[in-house]
């Protein structure tokens, strides 16, 4: 019987008073039986508009069919056939606002619950099967993949599947780019990363760490002595912004990403930890996207008395996914709507001690479609705080333009690529944040998935 509930299951989750004094996941996963009643409320419509709102295009439908079975490995191998990395995508990706925006189930109520569903199948698979997948016959090609993050994997898995020897090379000492220096424990535990990795090897795709490329080798070397007859730039953008105010370089102020960096990749938030890490009381937080949410909710974690989101536009313009922001008020995140820091104030030792800000107004649309904030006269405040984190978005590291003949870029640095993911170098293709700036998991991973399309029709007309 189909389930014609108008509400999703809810997800279950650790308590927030209790979760925000650890790094273990928040959300729990679906049990089977709630999984069964959630795919149960799909309607398997004729036409999949579920599937349009998808940048990877999994055959939402096939597998929630499969799930209310109770058929969930063969709903494993559906989504597999398209997307390399479930278990991510299933915790990380903004369904709410693309698969799920999309489905009927959402007119007269809650959609269906697509990307928990998505995560649990995932999970039950990692959990149940010892199954590796099978490498395809080796087609005589190679390719070289530069990054390992969301864009890099998903290019790198694909081509493998079509038979290419792939090398992805990553410049710091394990791969996962984004996914394991800049996404908490909390929302995306790093065994689950490198498990999704552990397929790909096993697929045949070969990792190199610790190789800057631009540094250690060109994409003119990889392209000449080193024999790849394509390459995939997606280097991701890991370049912070900042604001150019007084005070930014005082000892306590940090970019989200080195803050990140440290907590995540770098295990600062364990006991034994030896990577240091700055234990502030009292945090502002610059900036309203994910990051923003990820880098407050990490300083509460580590023992912050007080964190705050300082953004300059109202709560209806964040960026961050609503869950995320629900999880951070949950969890004690102060937010600071209509604020724009002007100075941060040096204390002793070249600290922090306080941030001066002015309230903001929102004006007219801006090029973005937002209301423009601007500034109140005489409206001046202090904020009292011992650290600030900017999260002001990112920009792609210029290395590789600088070292690439031929490669033509943006002015602000990113790639100039087309649809398909071709630059203006033949046989250099990139995608994801590299070319757009900082965006979502899952745009980079369609991103990827297009380039290896293209790829791998621009050898095969090469040997035609």
């Amino acid at each position: 019987m189909p389930n014609m509930s108008l509400q999703k299951h809810e997800m279950p989750s650790q308590a927030p008073d209790v979760r925000n004094k650890n790094f273990y996941e928040v959300t729990l996963g679906y049990t089977a039986e709630t999984a069964i009643d959630e795919a149960k409320r799909c309607l398997n419509c004729k036409n999949k508009p579920c599937m349009g709102g998808c940048p990877v295009r999994i055959h939402i439908p096939e597998f929630i069919a499969k799930v209310a079975e109770g058929e969930f490995e063969e709903a494993y191998h559906i989504i597999q056939q398209t997307s390399s990395l479930p278990a991510v995508c299933g915790r990380v990706c903004p369904q709410e606002t693309q698969c799920e925006q999309k489905c009927v189930r959402g007119i007269k109520g809650e959609p269906v619950a697509i990307g928990r569903l998505e995560r649990f199948v995932a999970d039950w698979h990692n959990a149940n099967s010892c199954d590796l997948p099978v490498k395809a016959e080796p087609n005589g090609h190679k390719v070289a993949v530069v990054g390992s993050g969301p864009a890099g994997l998903t290019c790198a898995g694909d081509l493998a599947k079509r038979g290419y020897e792939v090398t992805v090379f990553e410049a710091l000492h394990l791969a996962g780019g984004v996914l394991v220096y800049g996404i908490p424990e909390f929302r995306l535990p790093k065994l689950i990363v490198q498990k999704e990795i552990d397929n790909l090897i096993a697929l045949g795709v070969k990792v190199e760490t610790n190789m800057v490329i631009g540094r250690v080798l060109s994409i003119d070397e990889l392209m000449g002595e080193y024999g790849f007859e394509a390459v995939f730039i997606g280097s991701g953008a890991g370049l912070p912004r900042f604001m150019n105010i007084p005070g930014e370089n005082l000892k306590s102020v940090f970019s989200a990403n080195e803050f990140l960096t440290r907590v995540n990749l770098m295990k600062a938030y364990k006991e034994n930890s030896r990577t240091p890490v700055f234990h502030a009381q009292k945090v502002a937080v610059v900036g309203g996207g994910n990051v923003a949410m990820d880098a407050a909710r990490c300083a509460k974690r580590l023992g912050a008395e007080e964190v705050s989101i300082v953004y300059r536009r109202s709560e209806a313009e964040l960026p961050a996914r609503a869950e995320e922001v629900e999880h951070a008020k949950e969890e004690g995140i102060v937010f600071r709507f209509l604020t724009n820091p002007t100075a941060i104030l040096e204390g002793e030792n070249g600290l922090v001690s306080g941030m001066t800000c002015i309230r903001m107004e929102l004006g007219e649309p801006d090029a973005s479609g937002r209301r423009r904030p601007v500034e109140v006269p005489g409206s001046e405040f202090t904020i009292d705080c011992d650290a600030v984190i900017m999260a002001l978005g990112t920009s792609p590291n210029p290395l590789i333009k600088n070292t690439t003949k031929g490669l033509d870029t943006q002015r602000w640095g990113g790639i100039i690529a087309d649809e398909r993911g071709q630059t203006s170098r033949p046989g250099v293709f990139a995608g994801g944040d590299a070319v757009t700036g900082a965006a979502t998991v899952i745009l980079a991973m369609g991103a990827g998935k297009t380039a290896a399309e293209s790829i791998d029709a621009y050898i095969r007309s090469k040997h035609q």
